[in-house]
């Protein structure tokens, strides 16, 4: 079976839900073993069978994964009755929402951040793709208030950040820096470093989580740096284009 991480917030809902670690896979080489991308020159066959080990960890049925072509935008797009997997998949957004029981919806990541929300009683979910331009774009506050607009009191909503580039590893541009400080109002994001700044992604999620009206205490961050923990983690700051991908998938209740 593959292996997982689960935020102890959303097991506490008893929500299904798992960010998959590299291990515990078939593929080979570089995408060694949990690969979950589909188009990066990966034996199908493996990715196949990486995916239904992950649908069997979270809890839900092999093929029955619904996600979306990621652009690093600020879309977000409901999942909706009858509505074909295979066919999402070529629409372009960055957060899905999912608000019938069984269904899963999950966002892919080699260093961006992967944040689940979900409803109390899980039964309205979303998983969103928060890389540093969808951050400054607004994903975080678009997921939050498309969940509000479904009646989910946005006090209550339980969010859970999951492993990404860390600021240990996360060297930027003065230019991205100051656009990503600029996303939110908390005072500590930039790590200034030599030779260039350093930043602080979740720190900014969690800012922009609470200015959405979330309750901070309502808010799990699952630890981990996928850039230099390379026997957990891909990374395409890492390892470039042989990088393989994680998922971070959701059911809803």
């Amino acid at each position: 079976m593959a292996d997982v991480l689960r935020s102890q917030l959303l097991e506490s809902l008893g929500v299904r839900h798992g960010f998959s670690l590299r291990t515990g896979g078939v593929s080979e080489g570089d995408f060694a073993s949990l690969n979950l991308g589909r188009t990066l020159g990966d034996a199908p066959e493996a990715v196949a069978e990486n995916h239904a080990r992950y649908a069997q960890a979270v809890g839900f049925p092999d093929g029955a994964l619904y996600e979306v072509s990621q652009v690093h935008g600020a879309e977000v797009l409901a999942v909706e009755k009858g509505l074909d997997v295979a066919a999402l998949r070529t629409r372009s957004a960055d957060a899905l929402i999912a608000e019938r029981p069984g269904v899963a919806v999950g966002i892919r990541t080699a260093d961006c951040l992967g944040l689940l929300l979900a409803s109390p009683d899980g039964g309205v979910v979303a998983a969103v793709h928060a890389g540093w331009r969808g951050t400054v774009a607004g994903i975080v506050g678009s997921a939050v208030a498309a969940l509000a607009e479904r009646g989910v009191e946005r006090a209550t909503l339980r969010a859970a950040i999951l492993p990404h580039i860390g600021v240990c590893c996360f060297e930027v541009g003065p230019d991205v820096a100051d656009a990503i400080d600029g996303a939110s109002d908390a005072s500590d994001v930039v790590v200034s470093r030599r030779p260039r700044p350093h930043v602080d992604l979740a720190r900014v999620v969690e800012a922009q989580l609470a200015g959405a009206g979330v309750d901070a205490g309502r808010v799990d961050r699952v630890p981990g740096c996928t850039c230099c923990q390379p026997d957990r983690f891909y990374s395409h700051r890492r390892d470039g284009d042989r990088s393989g991908r994680h998922v971070a998938a959701i059911v809803a209740s």
